[in-house]
């Protein structure tokens, strides 16, 4: 059910980002505009719509009659000015360049009407790099969505009104949506960064050696019940979009080299376009990728080491997080179950081995982490156990 603020949304991007938003509040009630100066964009949206759809019929989020309905509400547009005409809300998810996104948005910002909030999409940008080219500050934030999740973070620059993350709080709820307020903008928001560095330390695995591709994701899945692991993941979310990403924020500080790692890692597959899922190729073979066979999980192969890295990894960086005061602990915790659809997040971990097990497990894994940081959450974790006493 839509919410009276918002009638007629316009998405900036006619990606794999863009047509997703588009469908989740077209199926709202929502007029959709999306939007892109590329013509060979526009012609592959209704492609890439479909495909979206199907899998959220075949997922059980809506029903085929409901998308059907939903697609009818959506149109494409090359003109800015008419796209943006009438539209009380502008979602952008365009290249993830800086001065790409800047640019963008200060043109929207001189097409928009005046009370037309703008809002980022950006998974790697922070919110204050981007603002500043706006003059409508303070109808400007980030709202950042998770394919094939219901999470959605809102993150709020440093003009941006009160009102207006009330406001798109309630278009969260509206399109079924588990909004995530950040108290402050974060690299990653908070499940991303937990997800980066499960994916740098799945790589670290395979690249050391220390385990292989399959048994990696073969711990994950086990340990987690989750329905694929770091290597299929990255496969899910397109390996040229995992390695830009990387690529792209490895300059942000990267003491233990993870993200330029990763990067390095993934470059062949992409050099090669076997990019995942979307072109039938990458870690695994599409459809029917290995993972999902049934006789994937049986391999007679010692997963100890593969799991315990991963899930150190998970509780450090969520550790670090609540540290920082991003968001309180229990919404970091609700994040990773929300978003990557498990019954245990982070913190449930801690609490399921017990203190001296994890602070154990941390240990071992010193390796991993900066020293200080890793010091700072075996101290959190302490005193975060101490207060439940």
């Amino acid at each position: 059910m839509s919410i009276p603020d918002i009638q007629r949304v316009c998405f900036v991007g006619a990606g794999t980002m863009g047509c997703y938003n588009a469908i989740t509040a077209a199926l709202a009630g929502y007029e959709a505009v999306l939007f892109d100066v590329s013509a060979h964009s526009l012609a592959n949206a209704p492609q890439t719509q479909l495909a979206i759809a199907a899998h959220l019929v075949s997922s059980q989020h809506c029903s085929q009659a409901e998308v059907d309905k939903a697609l009818q509400l959506i149109t494409v547009q090359s003109d800015m000015a008419k796209a943006v005409a009438n539209v009380q809300l502008v979602s952008e998810s365009v290249f993830e360049r800086l001065d790409v996104k800047r640019d963008i948005h200060a043109q929207l910002d001189a097409a928009c009407e005046a009370n037309t909030i703008l809002t980022t999409n950006s998974s790697g940008l922070l919110v204050s790099d981007i603002e500043s080219a706006v003059r409508r500050g303070d109808k400007f934030a980030a709202l950042h969505s998770h394919l094939g999740a219901p999470l959605i973070d809102i993150v709020a620059g440093p003009r941006t009104h009160a009102s207006v993350i009330e406001c798109l709080k309630r278009y969260v709820l509206s399109i079924k949506g588990y909004p995530l307020v950040l108290k402050r903008e974060h690299p990653g928001y908070v499940l991303n960064a937990m997800i980066g560095h499960l994916l740098g330390t799945a790589v670290g695995l395979a690249m050391n050696g220390v385990a292989s591709v399959q048994d990696v994701d073969r711990a994950w899945m086990v340990h987690r019940r989750a329905p694929m692991g770091p290597f299929g993941m990255m496969d899910l979310f397109g390996l040229d979009v995992v390695c830009d990403g990387f690529q792209h924020n490895r300059s942000a500080g990267d003491p233990l080299g993870q993200r330029a790692r990763m990067a390095d890692f993934l470059q062949p597959f992409v050099k090669r376009a076997q990019l995942g899922k979307k072109t039938g190729q990458g870690f695994y073979t599409y459809p029917n990728p290995e993972f999902e066979q049934t006789h994937f999980l049986s391999a007679d192969t010692d997963l100890s080491i593969a799991n315990a890295a991963l899930t150190a990894s998970v509780i450090h960086t969520a550790s670090k997080i609540a540290l920082k005061d991003v968001v309180e602990p229990e919404q970091v915790n609700e994040a990773w179950k929300v978003g990557m659809r498990l019954d245990t997040g982070p913190f449930d971990m801690v609490d399921g081995m017990g203190l001296p097990i994890c602070l154990h497990l941390l240990e071992q894994m010193t390796s991993m982490f900066d020293a200080q940081e890793a010091a700072a959450v075996a101290l959190y974790l302490t005193q975060r156990n101490d207060k439940a006493q």
